[in-house]
């Protein structure tokens, strides 16, 4: 199974320790988000990964060469002129995954900046079972921004602040917080009209509403941060120092 690792963003919210280095590289307790992610992905059975890079995007590829890759074949997808938020980014990087071997399978779509215990090789096997055309990983926990989902778990729209955008007719939506993981079927690549720069979640939500089926992966069981803020790296770091198995607990 391949992987995409989204590290292009300038991790400006983590500033000033992103004034001197990407996001991905930030020191969370002697190690940095970019190991823990990779490692992650390895041991639940990820052989091939892609990372997207933009800011300091040399200090990464040098990070990995002098890591070996971690044991792993890696492809780098730079993003030099221009960031192309997350569906542009996976858009520039089709070829990964389009490559012959692996046309067919799905694949694991990952934040650098999450550190999760999410069961990924249960997500897996969860969206193949289902076979939907995308499978996200969800909590119940409060967010300024939700996606909302219908009694069979569809993706039907989403909801900032106050205000829902409802993409297909449901007469309950449950709200959840979306965990920036995802295992998503290349066939994906065939209906993604956008250019340029837009956001995955727009296309899930356009292809939602044209009758694909993105579909909640419930992680409610498992512990999950978002390691965009200082504060949240500091306690990430905390945690990861006491944990008795750091690759996959924190």
């Amino acid at each position: 199974m391949k992987a995409m690792v989204l590290a292009a963003g300038r991790g400006t919210r983590l500033r000033p320790l992103t004034d001197t280095r990407p996001k991905a590289l930030v020191d969370v307790a002697g190690r940095t988000p970019l190991e823990i992610t990779l490692t992650r992905l390895c041991d639940s059975g990820v052989r091939e990964v892609i990372v997207n890079v933009h800011h300091f995007a040399d200090q990464i590829t040098d990070y990995l060469q002098a890591h070996r890759n971690f044991g792993m074949r890696v492809e780098i997808s730079r993003e030099d002129d221009l960031l192309l938020d997350t569906g542009g980014g996976l858009k520039k990087a089709a070829w990964f995954f389009l490559e012959e071997a692996s046309r067919a399978e799905p694949f694991f779509l990952h934040n650098v900046d999450v550190i999760s215990t999410i069961d990924l090789r249960r997500m897996a096997e969860f969206h193949v079972e289902h076979r939907p055309l995308a499978t996200l990983a969800v909590q119940r926990r409060e967010s300024s921004r939700q996606l909302l989902f219908d009694a069979q778990q569809r993706l039907c729209g989403r909801q900032v602040g106050e205000t829902k955008e409802l993409v297909r007719p449901s007469p309950a939506q449950e709200p959840l917080g979306f965990s920036g993981i995802h295992v998503i079927s290349p066939r994906i690549f065939e209906l993604m009209t956008e250019q340029g720069v837009f956001s995955i979640v727009d296309v899930y939500l356009r292809l939602g509403a044209s009758g694909e089926t993105i579909l909640a992966f419930r992680a409610d069981e498992y512990d999950w941060r978002d390691l965009g803020r200082p504060e949240s790296l500091r306690q990430a770091a905390t945690s990861l120092s006491r944990a008795h198995r750091p690759r996959t607990q924190f």
